[in-house]
């Protein structure tokens, strides 16, 4: 019997694509997918199941399914996409729930992939230039995001030590470019004009989107345990970002750029604080422990800028393609209709 897999966040760019990769691999048997919105992308074998932001009704699903793969990737790491209680909500009670449904008497669960960020180191001016797997932070987090992820991480190795028949894998991807994902980041330089910190030019590290996929889809098949940083080869100044996407700086003041940034989010420009954090200092992470297990990253950080540059512009030629809009009634006549001829 093939793998059974429960992919949470499917409506997210990380549950969509991951689920598209499942959907390509002949070994994958069934793919569950939960999310409190709807998918975004076209999927063809992948059951969607609607919950709510806890992720309450895990338990029932894993129990029912026995899916023996959970690859968790609804965590939210932009906190100027929801409240501090919806981040809380979704970040670690639904993480909870998770691993109370993979921890039940009846649970099959034998593979675990949680999808995680380098926002767990923070950013400040006392780091290193790279962070390992096991460097720790300079300082306290500061900010909600950072606190809920490593809240997060803390369940998970809890998991991985009362179950250690299961593989448990934490992937912290650095900041993530391409074509498809929208970030803090993405909408950053999208801007006519790129914010950053008068004085500083820190230097980033980037990945590509679909290294993101391909990085997921590798530690299943491998059964890899234990936490992974994924990020491109290589730092970039941001000056040198902006000048590859052809745009311009916009300096904000060092001190008050909680004003600065509460005036640019009326005009519609909107930068989370770890955001602002990461254009003073900056932030790179040592990404060889995942290239000693033998993944190859298709994208340097340099190249991922490159490639999300080139998308912007081809975008800017030849517009937008038309967006994917699910509709379960279409969905359930080509899945299961007798009238629909099959191979």
């Amino acid at each position: 019997m093939g793998r059974r897999v429960l992919v949470t966040g499917l409506g997210s760019f990380w549950g969509g694509r991951a689920a598209q990769a499942l959907e390509r691999d002949p070994s994958v048997d069934v793919i569950i997918g939960l999310d409190t919105t709807e998918p975004t992308v076209e999927l063809e074998r992948t059951e969607y199941v609607r919950c709510d932001e806890s992720y309450s009704i895990l338990s029932r699903i894993v129990r029912a399914t026995q899916v023996d793969t959970i690859v968790h990737t609804f965590l939210i790491v932009d906190s100027s996409a929801v409240s501090s209680a919806q981040m809380h909500e979704t970040n670690v009670i639904g993480t909870m729930n998770l691993f109370a449904a993979a921890s039940q008497p009846e649970s099959r669960v034998r593979n675990v992939v949680v999808k995680s960020s380098t926002l767990v180191y923070g950013s400040t001016h006392a780091d290193p230039t790279w962070f390992t797997e096991e460097t720790r932070r300079t300082a306290l987090p500061r900010h909600r995001v950072e606190r809920s992820l490593i809240e997060v991480e803390g369940y998970v190795r809890d998991y991985a030590a009362d179950n250690p028949d299961v593989s448990v894998s934490v992937l912290r991807f650095s900041n993530v470019l391409g074509e498809q994902i929208v970030t803090p980041t993405t909408r950053a330089l999208g801007l006519p004009v790129v914010p950053c910190v008068f004085g500083f030019d820190p230097r980033l590290q980037f990945v590509h989107e679909s290294d993101v996929v391909r990085a997921v889809m590798f530690v299943l098949d491998h059964d890899l345990d234990g936490t992974y940083n994924v990020a491109g080869d290589g730092l970039l100044p941001w000056s040198e970002v902006a000048a590859l996407c052809d745009k311009r700086l916009f300096p904000l003041p060092p001190l008050g750029q909680g004003v600065a940034a509460a005036l640019l989010d009326r005009v519609g420009v909107d930068l989370p604080p770890e955001l602002l954090d990461l254009l003073r200092y900056g932030r790179g992470v040592d990404n060889s422990r995942l290239k000693a297990e033998g993944f190859e990253y298709r994208y340097t950080s340099a190249g991922a800028v490159r490639a999300f540059a080139e998308a912007r512009r081809l975008r800017a030629t030849v517009g937008r393609p038309q967006a994917y809009r699910y509709e379960r009634d279409v969905e359930q006549f080509f899945r299961h209709s007798p009238a629909v001829v099959r191979d």
